[in-house]
């Protein structure tokens, strides 16, 4: 069971990380973003990539600062939403970007403390 938590917890993480860089380099390209801020969004995507691999070194470390980004994430995105988007819009995708980190951030934090505790 300790096996199977830690493989969801990299998978959830990896798969919200490689999505939103994903969605940031094709949106830039498709609305034509100028290159300065197409690299900001892509570095902001980057960003994401090594939050979810840090806990495959440091699970507690990289575990805590999922949840931290998943949480500052959804703050951030429920005070400054883009302008025009329909309620339903903001709660969805406020819920698509912080939730798989602050899951993937839990999973992590239970699993090094099964190991650890030996469990």
């Amino acid at each position: 069971m300790k096996l199977l938590t830690v493989y969801i917890a990299r998978g959830l993480a990896l798969l919200w990380a490689a999505f939103w860089l994903f969605f940031f380099v094709v949106e830039s390209l498709v609305c034509r973003t100028p290159a300065l801020v197409m690299a900001s969004w892509a570095g902001a995507g980057l960003l994401f990539v090594i939050l979810a691999l840090l806990p495959w070194r440091k699970e507690r470390t990289g575990g805590l600062l999922l949840i931290v980004a998943g949480l500052s994430i959804g703050v951030a995105y429920t005070i400054w939403p883009p302008p025009g988007l329909p309620l339903a819009s903001r709660m969805i995708t406020t819920v698509v970007f912080s939730g798989p980190p602050l899951v993937a951030g839990i999973l992590f934090l239970r699993h090094h403390r099964a190991v650890t505790a030996g469990v």
